[in-house]
């Protein structure tokens, strides 16, 4: 088991199920969030060392959480997911992390936070 705790927070519930899946078969440790809202509540939120996170959610987007969090002085590597092509979100969350784009296949989140947390 990786000691690597990964966040999934993604609005749609058939994503968080699928990657939660996906991502504890590959040895991850895994919690999973409906919101960035429910992700800012997690007591354990330093102890995170990846999120798994989709840019565009009702409330709070990916983008914003990720502000939140460098507004708190937590740092955790992002690897943006997104089904929309929208330059300026999608340019913004390059600056930030790793983006992918749905659907993408399991190899290619799993090279995404393999890069991102051995960073």
């Amino acid at each position: 088991m990786h000691p690597t705790l990964i966040a999934i927070i993604d609005d749609d519930e058939a994503v968080r199920e699928s990657l939660l899946d996906l991502l504890e078969v590959s040895g991850y440790s895994v919690v999973t969030f409906a919101s960035a809202a429910d992700f800012l509540a997690f007591p354990r939120i330093r102890d995170t060392k990846c999120l798994v996170l989709d840019i565009s959610m009702p409330g709070m987007s990916g983008i914003d959480l990720c502000n939140e969090l460098r507004r708190r002085n937590i740092t955790i590597p992002v690897v943006f997911m997104t089904g929309h092509a929208q330059d300026a979100l999608i340019k913004e969350a390059k600056r930030t992390g790793t983006c992918l784009f749905k659907p993408f296949a399991g190899g290619e989140l799993r090279s995404a936070i393999e890069a991102a947390v051995t960073v």
